[in-house]
């Protein structure tokens, strides 16, 4: 993180490996004992009772997970440039470099900044306008207790261990080196700090490493990871160095273009942008912030790393907001949605690698606190892959945690076909669906509908229950459960396995409960109409159904839809900054692209105005508040969502889009099936070309907002029945229950035209009017 202070610079330092703790668990052993009470409790209507029993037995007496932490600063004092002209900075995000100039009498100082995922340091270069002017003094601080700082040879260095926390002793140990290239000049040394004067330019190299291997093993020498990254990386010219940076980068960023007009807010600096955008028309501001939620993933997700966390990687405490760790009840979900859509598959690999993890470490977790084969995990996570119940039975007495995430696995796939990872995550897909084989009970007071108890709607809870959140069979629940059945199904199918266990999932899958639609014509949260039309609660965990996954649609189940619409209108809109992210991707699936972009305006509200919810802060970081990454990716997603969706046995182009945008273009979305989306065009809200890409063969259905014909003139053929291709598949979600008080109209949908096109694997397929 790049301050830009001009007297006192701060380079903010973080390696995503820096976590207090070292490998633990943090299973209840009394909770397969007090199940059945538990149960009794719930099925009975005393909810709080089985929340205090959940309190003692389910959450954890052990560590409630461990913290995200950074390594800590490096400073740079520049003595006598407080009187400064001509100031600028900027984040160039198609380069991922920061810069900063700025001019003290006469001369002008810059700062490049960037961290190089080619050579696995931060690189840092200095310049002045005249020769031998530029002098700083530079030094090491850190928030942590147990630190080190110490100058060996003209090496700046620093060590630390990290935090114990919750009774787990910190144990992993970082090291952190500076090194200093001059052009001219002198450097002076202190046993903490580095003295840099009369040179024209300096180029700062920072590497850290740390002692951690993996969840399960920190021996790894973090002394001799720092020295070889440095040494490899202290030969190359800064020209070397950036180009190769940019060049690693812009692997993945240039993929997709976004185009949304242009208008003369552009001319301003973004946080003046951001005040004003609620009440003007700049559509590039979209692009940009759009464009920036792909930047922060690259950035804080690399193909071998950790997962985003809920700061991304740019937390700056020793004891941060929810311990920056992984919130898996929406949060860390929330991070990914942009990786496959947009086009950065490979990014979503470390989240799809923590997965993998927990499925071995949340076995013994569903054995020993539920009897259960298979794995699970509750509603939190962190780099020790724990997976037991924290922070108390109203948030953490959830267990769909596994199931949820198990299902970004089966996302990777639709979106690669790639056969030979779908053998790789098929264990955990099997384990999720183990485990809810033998949790579930048939429910006595409800069609024997078998059913998660307990359960909850994440972080919500009804009046009808004295504001306790457990339950058995809740909506979400329900779709979760749906979900991790069907995608055990297809792997198995596709895979040829488990034949015997295809019948069980199948046999289970008919006996969960359906969608209720409610007397407000709500889709029901809770099996029990007992939804409150005035309640705004940032969670609606049980619209999960219409996204992220496909058990809600316009055209296969318009009650439901049409339900979904009426509960997230009686939620509202403002909210914290993530939950509007998610809302975006609802009202996107919705069809209104309006409404939707009233919510990326309300997202794109500086933090501190008057409405006192989520919002914006000025470098576009997401404000829960405080500070959370997950809106970033949220909206992203959702607006990517505004414009194709692929989800609903077909590629739909311009679902959702609203008025201010009536012309534009994007290249480089990729959809389903293994579909890219290399360029599409529309004018006056109407699509006027379309240039698709088939890497994987297979029947292209487009859902399109008007007529196009085929490059050669010839008339594309209308789409009848169900969609051929096998990543299409369409799973049938039960009719709802509706209560007799509700009256639900059937939705009001723009016309659209169906079509199919036979493709071949890499074909290019290109369409317009």
């Amino acid at each position: 993180m790049i301050y830009g202070n001009v007297e006192k610079e701060i380079i903010q330092l973080n390696e995503h490996t820096v976590w207090s703790g070292s490998p633990n668990r943090n299973d209840n052993p009394e909770a397969l004992a007090a199940l059945p009470e538990i149960r009794k409790m719930i099925f009975e209507g005393n909810h709080k009772e089985a929340e205090k029993l959940a309190n003692k037995a389910i959450i954890t007496k052990k560590s409630h997970g461990q913290m995200f932490q950074p390594v800590g600063n490096l400073n740079l004092s520049f003595e006598g440039h407080q009187n400064y002209t001509d100031y600028y900075r900027e984040l160039d995000i198609e380069k991922a470099i920061s810069t900063t100039s700025y001019v003290v009498n006469g001369i002008t100082y810059s700062r490049e900044a960037f961290a190089s995922f080619a050579d696995r340091v931060i690189v840092v270069r200095l310049t002045a306008s005249k020769a031998g002017s530029l002098a700083f003094t530079t030094n090491y601080s850190s928030p942590h207790k147990i630190k080190k700082f110490s100058v060996k040879n003209l090496d700046l260095q620093i060590n630390g261990t990290t935090s114990d926390q919750d009774g787990v002793k910190g144990m992993v140990e970082f090291k952190g080196i500076t090194r200093i290239k001059l052009e001219g000049g002198k450097i002076a040394k202190t046993d903490t700090s580095l003295s840099i004067s009369e040179t024209t330019a300096a180029t700062i190299f920072i590497s850290i490493a740390s002692n951690f291997n993996n969840y399960h093993d920190i021996s790894g020498d973090e002394e001799k990871r720092a020295e070889d990254y440095m040494n490899k990386a202290f030969g190359k010219t800064f020209a070397n160095l950036k180009a190769e940076h940019i060049k690693g980068y812009q692997k993945y960023f240039n993929r997709v273009k976004l185009d949304l007009g242009t208008t003369d807010a552009t001319k301003l600096p973004t946080d003046e942008r951001l005040n004003n955008f609620r009440n003007t028309n700049d559509p590039q501001m979209v692009a940009l912030y759009y464009q920036f939620g792909r930047y922060l993933l690259i950035s804080s997700s690399q193909p071998g790393g950790q997962a985003a966390n809920l700061q991304g990687i740019w937390n700056n405490r020793l004891s941060p907001p929810w311990d920056s760790k992984y919130t898996i009840n929406i949060n860390a979900e929330m991070n990914y949605w942009p990786a496959e859509k947009t086009n950065l598959s490979e990014l979503h690999e470390p989240f799809l690698q923590m997965v993998k993890d927990l499925s071995i470490t949340g076995q013994q977790t569903a054995k020993d606190m539920y009897g259960a084969r298979g794995w699970m995990a509750h509603h939190n996570t962190d780099i020790w892959r724990a997976t037991g119940a924290i922070d108390g039975a109203f948030w953490g007495m959830w267990t769909a945690g596994g199931g949820w995430v198990s299902q970004h696995l089966w996302e990777h796939y639709l979106y690669t076909g790639d056969k030979a990872f779908l053998a790789s995550a098929y264990p955990a897909l099997k384990g999720a669906a183990q485990f809810y084989v033998d949790f579930l009970i048939p429910h006595p007071n409800k069609n024997n509908w078998l059913v998660v108890n307990p359960g909850n709607s994440p972080e919500n809870a009804p009046a009808a229950h004295d504001g306790s959140s457990l339950d058995a069979g809740v909506t979400m629940d329900n779709q979760i459960v749906f979900d991790v059945f069907n995608t055990a199904i297809r792997a198995a199918q596709i895979l040829k396995k488990d034949a015997s266990f295809i019948d069980t999932l199948r046999i289970m899958k008919a006996k969960l409960p359906p969608m209720h639609i409610g007397q407000h014509n709500q889709l029901q949260e809770w099996l029990d109409d007992i939804d409150d039309p005035n309640d705004k609660h940032r969670h609606i965990s049980h619209l999960y159904g219409l996204y992220p996954s496909n058990q809600i649609s316009a055209y296969r189940t318009p009650e439901l839809f049409e339900a979904s619409k009426n509960s997230l209108i009686y939620r509202g809109d403002v909210s914290t900054g993530w939950s509007m992210g998610w809302k975006v991707n609802w009202w996107a699936k919705l069809q209104d692209g309006n409404h939707a972009y009233k919510l990326i305006q309300n997202q794109l509200t500086p933090i501190g105005n008057e409405r006192g919810a989520g919002g914006t802060y000025n470098n576009l970081f997401d404000a829960h508040p405080p500070f959370q990454i997950d809106g970033n990716f949220g909206c992203t997603s959702g607006i990517t969502e505004m414009l194709m969706q692929s989800d609903d046995g077909a590629i739909h182009l311009l679902p959702a889009l609203p008025d201010v945008w009536p012309s534009g273009s994007i290249s480089g979305l990729k959809a389903r099936g293994g579909f890219e989306i290399m360029e599409m065009v529309w004018k006056d809200s109407k699509l006027i070309k379309l240039v698709v890409k088939s890497s994987l063969g297979g029947n292209l259905r487009l859902r399109l907002p008007n007529d196009l014909k085929l490059a050669n003139g010839a008339t594309l053929k209308e789409a009848k029945g169900e969609n051929s291709n096998p990543f299409y598949f369409l799973n049938e979600t039960a009719k709802p229950i509706i209560s007799e008080k509700a009256s639900i109209k059937a939705p009001t949908l723009a016309a659209t035209k169906l079509y199919d096109i036979a493709t071949q694997k890499g074909q290019i397929i290109t369409l317009s009017l």
